[in-house]
């Protein structure tokens, strides 16, 4: 059976090349490419080949998650995750509008692998599997930056399944404004490298250019009150700790773009960031610590009960806890 393609960016942006260059291969693939606005987004966004969603046409899904969700946050590409689900889609890909695909980045995607596999080593900060240089992924926690990776030799080659596969981008990878006002840029990554993380292993990994198959489907969810650059990151530590009782790995590939990235100001990024300096080691000691279910049929409990102890923890508002629910209502009642 073929599979049914989703490509989800969200964007405030005016089409630019990026978003040009993601449709007219889209339409080319026949893949169902969405783009979610916001209030900020052209009102006369167009482009051949994509389905653009803007506030009104989000709210007109249906979905409760579309009503409930703030406007000016990230977090909006939840309805376009949803929006793909209901369309039939059995794989997302979800990139960015400012991440140019290379031609390896439309090849086809396999859910098993035998590669490499990092087991049992608390935190790895997985980019010093692909470069030498001094470079740490956003969300690595600050007080293990330096710590040192089991050898790439040393690991073993095991057959794993992996419903969450993160690829990387040249140039301007996905780095924490710490690196970013200290470190040199352009960055680029080794192409000959696939390394599976699985349970006991803990590494950030972003919304720039993940693939995601329909069982992980229910772990897409991106917090709406957290910051800007804390949100993909905490997802991703939740979704790490829900794999695990699944017998997931999470892969990590070789890059498959390259960003021209957007402008920011860093200092601002830095202050966004500073809860997942202060707290992501903290936050995954905690999640670490539930006692949670394996199978698909508790994926939505895990997350509630993971979100409860972010609440808990005052790293994201008890109203939260309404936007998970609306998020697991609405999958559930696409799934019917």
């Amino acid at each position: 059976m073929d599979e049914k393609i989703a490509v989800v960016v969200t964007s405030i942006a005016a089409p630019n090349k990026a978003l040009k260059e993601l449709a007219r291969v889209c339409n080319q693939r026949n893949y169902h490419f969405i783009v979610v606005g916001d209030e900020p987004s052209p009102a006369d966004f167009h482009i051949d080949g994509c389905d653009f969603y803007n506030i009104e046409k989000q709210i007109e899904t249906g979905f409760k998650f579309a009503r409930l969700c703030p406007t000016r946050h990230y977090a909006r590409k939840n309805i376009g995750y949803l929006i793909a689900v209901a369309e039939g889609a059995s794989i997302i890909i979800e990139t960015d509008d400012d991440n140019i695909p290379y031609d390896n980045f439309w090849q086809n995607r396999c859910l098993n692998h035998s590669v490499r596999t990092v087991e049992n080593a608390g935190w790895v900060n997985v980019y010093r599997y692909f470069t030498d240089a001094n470079i740490w992924p956003r969300g690595m926690a600050l007080e293990h930056i330096n710590d040192e990776v089991p050898a790439f030799e040393s690991l073993q080659r095991r057959d794993v399944y992996c419903p969450i596969q993160q690829g990387l981008a040249d140039d301007n990878p996905d780095v924490d404004a710490i690196y970013r006002l200290i470190g040199p840029l352009l960055q680029r990554f080794r192409k000959d490298r696939r390394v599976a993380l699985t349970a006991g292993v803990w590494c950030p990994f972003n919304s720039q250019n993940t693939t995601w198959w329909a069982e992980a489907f229910g772990l897409l969810y991106l917090p709406s009150y957290s910051s800007f650059r804390m949100t993909d990151i905490w997802r991703s530590f939740i979704a790490q700790r829900i794999a695990w009782v699944n017998g997931w790995a999470v892969l990590f590939g070789e890059p498959t773009m390259r960003q021209e990235r957007n402008v920011h100001d860093l200092m601002r990024d830095f202050a966004d960031e500073v809860p997942g300096y202060l707290n992501n080691s903290r936050l995954c000691e905690a999640i670490e610590a539930l006692t949670l279910g394996g199978g698909a049929d508790v994926i939505s409990a895990n997350m509630r009960l993971c979100y409860e102890k972010l609440v808990d923890m005052s790293l994201v508002d008890s109203k939260e806890l309404d936007l998970v629910d609306a998020w697991n209502d609405d999958l559930a009642q696409i799934r019917k």
